[in-house]
């Protein structure tokens, strides 16, 4: 059996939307015309019950999509498209009645070439019942192969294997605005209907998003396009709303929109496996969302996690994207180096330091003080000789009899002492 759902007067740009409606029912689609699309329905009435209930199904998951589809069941795809082109609504049409059904239906349901619609309309034959009436032969001689192979449509007994379409690689949803919209709420109004397209359409395919790309066509002629890379595959139609809010609320638009478009690139769903010994991470939508709200407290790029810099630069970093790390390995097991953990000091805090012999003997700063009982060092780092940001540096650790693990370093530019840290 075939179902074919057909959409009078589909804009070009929705194509892809039925298409990801049909795979929702079924692998093997055809895009049969502009407007209309035809699946395979064989074994699928294990999952969808009847015929008649997976045709209402289709409709159903067709108007949540924002699309008014005619669903038609037969057991040839070309039926399918015919009935669907002819009955609103949803029609199941039974094997061996396909005639009956099509027999009231106008000629122009076949879309014959102009030639054959002319010759056609002299003879008086306006449905396909009285098409299907005539003889064979007689119009294979006057109307050639075409004529036969609407005859063989008239009647029901065409019969061809499917065209497998290839689904489109990025789901697209797009809003043609009447008149523009100048404020931000009556906006993510709008964009919220996307973006529950958008999620609908992904279920259908059981994929996720993992990039979302807004993108405004303003009353001015320019474009204001924003773009967001997503940490994992994410499926929160609330998510990606936020998100978007929280963006255009620190760059909107500069004049008013009148055309909202907005693409998301597909990606496999994403599963996760919680340990039972394991402490559970944070949900990813939840993190994004913090993520978001705190870019938008204290602006861009101060939000992150830092990144070590490819430079011997004491206190070189970035801040790159914070993603929630794999579990950690083992602990530390008895007999290995204990790791100590340096707490800088920013800024670094002059110092006053007597030397013996080279070395440090006496650290005086705020908050340190005392004789050095052991040291370590030093260590000489230098570089970007050929900038202003030039420096050079002699690194020690002490350790002060009072008690305390300090980095200090001496400046090899300006002389000057500094405490650099202290070790936890």
């Amino acid at each position: 059996m075939f179902a074919c759902l057909h959409v009078p007067g589909l804009p070009s740009f929705r194509q892809s939307v039925l298409l990801d409606c049909a795979a929702a029912f079924s692998p093997v689609i055809e895009q049969t015309a502009p407007d209309a699309v035809t699946l395979a329905l064989d074994g699928c009435t294990r999952l969808f019950g009847s015929l008649e209930r997976a045709a209402r199904r289709m409709a159903e998951h067709a108007a949540s999509l924002g699309l008014e589809a005619r669903v038609a069941v037969a057991a040839n795809p070309d039926t399918a498209l015919l009935a669907a082109r002819g009955y609103p609504g949803t029609l199941v049409i039974p094997q061996g009645r396909e005639a009956e059904f099509l027999a009231p239906l106008p000629v122009e349901v076949l879309q014959p070439p102009a030639e054959i619609a002319f010759k056609l309309a002299l003879w008086g034959v306006r449905t396909l019942g009285e098409l299907a009436a005539l003889p064979e032969k007689g119009l294979a001689e006057r109307l050639g192969e075409e004529g036969v192979r609407l005859h063989k449509l008239a009647r029901g007994t065409f019969w061809r294997s499917l065209t497998p379409a290839t689904l489109p690689e990025r789901l697209e949803e797009s809003i043609e605005l009447e008149h523009p919209v100048a404020l931000l709420e009556p906006l993510l109004f709008l964009v919220a209907q996307l973006i529950q397209r958008i999620c609908e359409r992904l279920k259908a395919r059981a994929l996720a998003a993992i990039e979302l790309a807004l993108e405004l066509e303003l009353e001015d002629g320019g474009k204001h396009e924003r773009r967001h890379r997503l940490p994992v595959p994410m499926l929160s139609a609330r998510s990606f709303l936020k998100l978007l809010q929280l963006d255009l609320e620190a760059h909107p638009p500069q004049a008013p929109v009148c055309r909202i478009r907005l693409c998301a690139e597909p990606a496999a769903s994403r599963s996760v496996q919680h340990g039972l010994f394991v402490p559970r991470q944070p949900e990813a939508e939840k993190l994004e969302l913090t993520l978001a709200r705190l870019s938008a407290l204290v602006g861009e790029g101060r939000v992150g996690a830092p990144e070590p810099l490819d430079t011997h630069r004491p206190d070189a970093f970035r801040l790159k994207r914070f993603t929630v790390e794999e579990a950690p390995g083992p602990a530390t097991t008895r007999g290995e180096p204990v790791m100590l953990a340096l707490r800088r000091f920013r800024p670094p805090r002059p110092a006053r330091v007597e030397e013996r012999g080279g070395r440090p003997h006496v650290v005086m700063a705020q908050g340190v003080h005392g004789r050095v009982v052991e040291v370590a060092g030093p260590w000489r780092i230098s570089g970007d000789w050929w900038s202003p940001q030039a420096y050079c540096r002699e690194e020690f650790d002490v350790a002060l009899a009072g008690g305390g693990l300090y980095r200090i370093y001496r400046d090899c530019l300006s002389g000057g002492w500094y405490v650099a840290g202290s070790y936890d």
